[in-house]
């Protein structure tokens, strides 16, 4: 019998969010009269909005008539991929520059392929499960300790340095994942902050993976929605986004990549051919309904929409993080983030969800899942119903 690949012993025990669902399963079997209400994953729950389902709607259509059919579309649609291009790059990309996928998750785990295990490895401390989650799938994260994986640099993000981690601990020739509009903690670099990102990443002959996948919640229009707004990004960094978290498609699937051809490895070979390389072995292209859904969500009645939908989830947040603040609790996030970050000074983050899921019978994410610097923190998602939001609010602010 073949045996088992030993980097899939190297995980912790359970991914973050099954190991939550399993504990909600178990106070629902406790208390079976119990209403649960989640504010943990960050899984949309409102409709995809009526242009954009009728993009969706004609994308199914087409694949029933002999002119509409389409096949395979690995790069995924031209049109689709200029685009992207004309309205969140202003059109500084080539559609050869631009990858569609199946969603920012998928995209991120096939770039730690494309790398190998052989590259060093950096996040922000705390940060999305799956850049250390995909590390230690693809043999780069090393042994795990009760500080982290030994192959990774964990850069603390906290309320001290504003979120912002230490560049000067970047060692050299890292792949850094950053993530802004951030998850978990809904902190949102400013242009300062990401012209030093930029700047390290350049003298370090470091890669930034730059995960964007909550940029169309930013309001303050001082704040970058891109690294590509920053001088030089295009010579240091890759972009991820996805139309999840802005049009609804979480269970769509569909978003996108942007590889500059100007990224070139130490040794002169493109990036961006290695990963249209990678991208045509392992991936057959998302589904064409899907990419006729993102032209759609693309025109402006669409755009429309996706602001619409943005701005509900905020609202949600605003009331989720008011409720907070009025119980004293410490937080962040909620005004460009559908996420707010509180802080339980001196408990256990794991100890606290199980309090609120118990006590509120509502589902929160322990920070300490996202990495060292995440104990004694809560995350809160906005991404729910209005009446439930409501309720869970309520609950918070009697029972806590």
């Amino acid at each position: 019998m073949i045996s088992r690949n030993p980097c899939i012993a190297h995980l912790k025990s359970g991914y973050l969010f099954p190991e939550i669902a399993k504990r909600r399963r178990e106070c629902a079997l406790q208390h079976p009269d119990a209403k649960i209400i989640s504010l943990g994953v960050g899984n949309t729950t409102e409709p995809v909005l009526p242009y954009i389902t009728q993009g969706l709607v004609e994308g199914a259509q087409k694949l029933g008539t002999a002119a509409g059919y389409s096949g395979y579309a690995d790069e995924g649609f031209l049109e689709l991929r200029e685009k992207i291009s004309s309205v969140f790059y202003k059109g500084r990309f080539h559609a050869d520059e631009i990858f569609i996928s199946d969603g920012a998750k998928c995209d991120i785990g096939r770039l730690q392929v494309l790398f190998g295990s052989g590259v060093r490895i950096a996040v922000q401390d705390p940060s999305y499960p799956v850049y250390v989650d995909g590390s230690v799938l693809t043999g780069a994260a090393g042994a795990w300790t009760e500080t982290g994986y030994t192959g990774i640099t964990y850069l603390p993000c906290t309320a001290e340095n504003n979120y912002f981690p230490d560049l000067s601990l970047l060692p050299r020739s890292t792949l850094l994942y950053f993530c802004s509009p951030n998850n978990p903690t809904g902190a949102v670099a400013d242009r300062h902050q990401l012209e030093s990102l930029v700047e390290s990443a350049l003298k370090t002959g470091s890669l930034i993976i730059f995960d964007a996948a909550y940029a169309e919640y930013i309001r303050d229009p001082l704040l970058p929605k891109t690294i590509f707004e920053i001088p030089d990004a295009d010579l240091c960094a890759i972009e991820v986004n996805s139309f999840s978290k802005t049009a609804g498609f979480t269970g769509v699937r569909l978003g996108w990549t942007v590889v500059p051809k100007k990224l070139h490895y130490e040794s002169g070979e493109s990036i961006n051919s290695d990963w249209a390389r990678i991208s045509g072995t392992i991936f057959n292209g998302a589904s064409n309904i899907a990419q006729t859904g993102g032209v759609a969500a693309l025109d402006p009645e669409g755009l429309a929409e996706i602001r619409q939908l943005c701005d509900f989830y905020l609202e949600n947040a605003a009331l989720i993080r008011n409720s907070l603040q009025q119980l004293g609790i410490p937080c962040i996030g909620a005004d460009n983030s559908p996420y707010i970050w509180a802080f339980f000074p001196e408990k256990d983050s794991w100890d606290v969800f199980t309090d609120i899921l118990n006590r509120c019978y509502v589902v929160t994410t322990p920070g300490s899942g996202f990495g060292p610097s995440g104990q004694s923190y809560i995350r809160f998602s906005a991404f729910g119903h209005r009446g439930d939001i409501k309720e869970a609010c309520e609950r918070l602010i009697h029972t806590l």
